[in-house]
């Protein structure tokens, strides 16, 4: 079963919708217009039930199959952008200034609305599936807020499952992989706390730069000599903060980084050896150094059953030559992984790349390849009806 004919047949459709959802980025929670368009979508195309207003701006819909009682999937697709000033230069660029769909979740939602309007229209499977449009994937965690106010209580899928554009393989290429995929994210705020003084007497004071430098190049021997060789982890400081002119030492600079792994031992180590080392430099230096370490999302594990299903589905759409195991996780975070604490299930790349040009997800200069939308869709629609086959 390669791409579904009906799903070809509206591919410029999901174009469409794709490109004005990228017109139109919004950050996380603040996703209203975007809500308010995959509601209004799942209506015209005859969806059972829409659910809107969980954590803020999320929307399910349920779509029931010709024979109850056959079990549920979820599927889900995020629908929120990054802050980013969009440099592609496309006619369907960012009209908002400093946001931007940089990760494709314009992309991902309109392939789950693609394979909504394909099974609301066909109907050709068994129980129940529920669509997952979920707000705030790259800053406050929408999934755990989902599942807090009962995601799964009231939308009670066996399994769930959910996909993501990878730019740097080739379109159309599904890659899986069993146990952790993308790696657990948390964040880092050290504020280091000196004495100010003149750039020209730093004697009479307490560098806080000089303290915050050293800090930096410790925490990199956190991984390299910390950590057991065999596990990865990863801790970066992305942002300095502090001074005000050339000629004064500050008395504050502040540091944000973050750090990445998969096991608990490894988190729990990053996170010990981070304090320690900013509080013992700060302190040998005359200052203090004030450390938050906040988990934000744990590891994304694949259950290797669904998993299994997963693959199946791909290889149902694209054949088995352009369906892959990926050799070794991302240290890219995803807070899909919530949901995979609560049910079984499985999260896949899609490649979308066009070449070696291609920018990276994140970047000002990313452009999500429409041509995908189809087999995006398809896979979503094929796993509803290779998992709740009809009988008779």
């Amino acid at each position: 079963m390669p791409v579904h004919n009906r799903i070809a047949e509206f591919h410029p459709d999901m174009t469409e919708w794709r490109q004005d959802i990228h017109r139109h980025p919004e950050l996380a929670f603040q996703e209203s217009r975007t809500a308010a368009l995959v509601a209004e979508k799942l209506k015209a195309f005859g969806v059972d039930e829409i659910h809107t207003g969980i954590a803020t701006t999320g929307v399910v819909g349920v779509i029931r199959g010709t024979q109850p009682g056959a079990g549920a999937i979820g599927l889900r697709a995020d629908m929120d952008a990054l802050p980013i000033h969009e440099e592609t230069g496309k006619p369907w660029a960012s009209q908002t200034p400093g946001v931007m769909h940089a990760c494709g979740h314009d992309g991902h939602t309109t392939m789950l609305l693609g394979a909504a309007r394909y099974l609301a229209e066909t109907r050709n499977f068994a129980g129940t599936v529920y669509l997952f449009f979920q707000p705030a994937e790259e800053f406050g965690g929408g999934a755990e807020v989902m599942i807090k106010e009962g995601l799964f209580e009231r939308f009670p899928a066996d399994r769930v499952f959910g996909i993501h554009n990878w730019p740097k393989a080739p379109a159309g290429t599904f890659i899986w992989r069993n146990g952790p995929v993308m790696a657990a994210v948390g964040g880092i705020d050290i504020t280091i706390t000196g004495i100010g003084a003149h750039g020209a007497m730093p004697n009479l004071g307490i560098d806080a730069v000089l303290v915050g430098a050293h800090i930096i190049t410790a925490l990199q021997g956190i991984v390299a000599r910390n950590l057991d060789p065999v596990d990865s982890g990863v801790i970066s400081i992305t942002w300095i903060e502090g001074g005000f002119a050339y000629n004064v030492i500050p008395e504050t600079v502040r540091l944000r980084g973050t750090a990445r792994w998969f096991t608990k031992e490894a988190g729990d180590l990053l996170e010990r050896r981070t304090i320690d080392t900013a509080e013992g430099i700060a302190r040998a230096f005359g200052a203090t150094a004030k450390v938050e370490f906040r988990r934000a999302y744990p590891a994304t594990v694949n259950e290797p059953e669904s998993t299994a299903l997963a693959r199946a589905a791909a290889i149902a759409v694209q054949g088995d030559a352009r369906v892959a195991e990926m050799p070794r996780p991302t240290m890219g975070g995803e807070d899909f992984a919530f949901m995979l604490q609560k049910k079984p299930g499985a999260y896949l790349m899609l490649g979308g790349g066009r070449g070696e040009d291609d920018a990276a997800v994140h970047h000002p200069k990313y452009d999500f390849n429409d041509e995908i939308l189809p087999i995006g869709a398809s896979w979503f629609a094929t796993l509803a009806e290779q998992l709740l086959p009809r009988k008779g």
